[in-house]
């Protein structure tokens, strides 16, 4: 029976591409589960292993296929990045921004050098790249770029295959390395305790700290007082006392409550229920009366917002110095995919998603007007207009097919690089009219994940019958180089980031991680200090990375084929 059922499959595989692409994101993402300490390879590098192991059976996928899948995510790539992106050409993300170019400048040279050394070429180099800057989108920019150089197919289609290959090794062994001297390695030799100075920018932020050591998010809470030192003040004068970071919800007074007024007068053993930050909170007890356990009998229900942020006089401003209209409260931010520490030193920034809580009686009125005066308002459900990713599409296919020729060399930006700028614009465009009928978060994260994921496979399963060659040919030397391109750029930053730029140990970390592109490099970081705070760094560096490292997919392949012998 097995005889004939392996046959069979072989056959189906061969016969129906498809089929192979969703069973390498099967079983690639079971792989990419699996975690090791701090170390989880994630989804897509657990399909390209898969994607290599069932491409042994040479299956044959279509470019057109391939290119789809990547269009797709190279889209919502540009789309979903573009607001942060535009919003951190400012001073401080410039200031930041030294990473970046660190980063760039350090991973091309190693790689051509390591070129020059050793004669690889040019699909291996951009595959090295990529694996070792742990950029993933670079593989999709370098094949695109190799099918556009004056060769046979079959040659082209081996150069596109060592890019898989040679990437598949280098980013195993760059995620490991980056995760390991990030979180591990980088606080040794800072010769600090990563956890007390992340409590110690946590604090100085203006949040608290539990009994326990943990930092504690500074959420909306809400707590009931029953009116002692607070008699005979007016509600409108205790509101005053208590500042923007907590507001008055509820009076109530013999088992009634009252109409809520800042001309009301509060009496002894009236019961007040307050809705603030955390921290704001402890104070209260000391300016109204003893806090009350139980508050059920004044709950009350909030409005919830989420406004794009696009007032310049709120921008690079801390949250405390923002002044919003009464009774607003933010209490998340969220910049690009990452949801930021709502704590009182937090800087805005252009684009931010502010999640804001209404606790005014009613709730509704600040909908409006009150809303306005700090940017857009988010629909709650936005149903996604596809039409806009067809037109980037189209429209960046057609910028990428225009080429530049610099000292003999062609350069282009090619069809990834030209869909991900056009994507830029238009996401950056949305951010500011948040209303229009666009695409929305869960359809780009779709796309995103899909498209990345769905290519890899395709190109993982063309490469796989040359993927033992390359490895054979090289051995031990792709993943040594791996290794030594991850780490000699972000030792250059942890220098200049500490002794230059003077940054504190959890934003410096967090600000090398993003400029490695690496998620999982960031969540060993933030276990290790048990806060949030490296995303002040993070959000910044990736934010510009996840856009600059793309481009270099094309400039790498045209001068590593420059350096190839006539």
């Amino acid at each position: 029976m097995s005889g004939t059922l392996f046959p069979f499959i072989t056959q189906a595989l061969q016969s129906v591409p498809g089929l192979a692409i969703f069973l390498a994101l099967t079983f690639g993402y079971a792989i990419g589960q699996i975690r090791l300490g701090p170390i989880q390879l994630g989804g897509v590098c657990g399909t390209l292993i898969a994607a290599l192991l069932i491409g042994q059976l040479n299956i044959p996928v279509d470019t057109g296929i391939k290119n789809i899948f990547f269009m797709m995510f190279i889209f919502a790539l540009g789309y979903s990045g573009g607001p942060q992106f535009f919003a951190n050409l400012n001073a401080k993300g410039i200031r930041l921004g030294v990473f970046c170019l660190i980063e760039v400048v350090a991973v091309l040279a190693l790689v051509l050098t390591a070129t020059a050394v050793m004669h690889l070429d040019p699909g291996t180099a951009a595959g090295m790249m990529a694996g070792a800057a742990t950029e993933s989108a670079v593989v999709g920019t370098a094949t695109d770029a190799i099918s556009r150089l004056d060769l046979p197919a079959s040659d082209i289609l081996r150069l596109q295959g060592n890019v898989v290959t040679a990437y598949s090794i280098t980013y195993i062994c760059g995620l490991i390395t980056i995760v390991i001297v990030t979180s591990q390695l980088f606080p040794l030799f800072l010769r600090v305790n990563l956890r007390e100075e992340a409590d110690k920018l946590w604090l100085e932020m203006g949040g608290r700290v539990e009994t326990d050591g943990q930092s504690a998010a500074p959420t909306i809470v809400g707590r009931g007082y029953r009116v002692d030192a607070g008699a005979g003040y007016t509600v409108a004068a205790i509101q005053q006392r208590l500042g923007q970071q907590s507001s008055i919800v509820r009076v109530q007074r013999h088992g009634r409550l009252l109409a809520l007024t800042p001309e009301l007068k509060l009496r002894r053993d009236d019961r007040v229920l307050l809705v603030g930050y955390r921290g704001s909170l402890i104070e209260t007890a000391a300016m109204l009366g003893q806090e009350m356990p139980d508050t059920t009998s004044m709950a009350a229900a909030l409005e919830t917002y989420h406004v794009v942020l696009l007032a310049p006089a709120m921008a690079n401003r801390p949250l405390q110095e923002v002044t919003l209209p009464a009774g607003l409260h933010v209490a998340a931010i969220q910049r690009g995919d990452a949801i930021m520490p709502a704590l009182p030193a937090t800087r805005l920034q252009l684009h931010d998603i502010l999640q804001i809580y209404d606790t005014t009686p009613g709730g509704g009125r600040s909908s409006g007007a009150q809303l306005s005066h700090i940017g857009k308002r988010m629909p709650d459900k936005l149903a996604s207009n596809l039409g806009i990713a067809g037109l980037a599409i189209a429209l960046g296919t057609l910028l990428g097919s225009f080429s530049l020729n610099i000292g003999g060399i062609p350069f282009s930006a090619g069809t990834g690089g030209g869909v991900l700028v056009v994507g830029l614009v238009l996401g950056w465009y949305h951010a500011r009219r948040a209303d229009l009928h666009t695409v929305n978060a869960d359809a780009l994260a779709l796309m995103k994940d899909l498209g990345l994921a769905g290519f890899i496979a395709g190109v993982g399963l063309s490469s796989g019958p040359q993927a033992m060659a390359l490895i054979m040919q090289y051995g031990f030397s792709l993943p040594l180089l791996g290794i030594a391109i991850a780490v000699i750029p972000a030792s250059l930053s942890l220098l200049v980031g500490h002794f230059w730029l003077k940054l504190s140990a959890p934003v410096l970390l967090g600000a090398i991680a993003g400029q490695q592109c690496s998620t999982p490099a960031l969540s060993a970081i933030q276990s290790a200090c048990g806060n949030s705070t490296p995303l002040l760094g993070y959000t910044i560096t990736y934010a510009i990375s996840n856009v600059v490292l793309p481009l270099m997919g094309p400039l790498i392949v045209g001068l590593a084929s420059s350096l190839q012998p006539v």
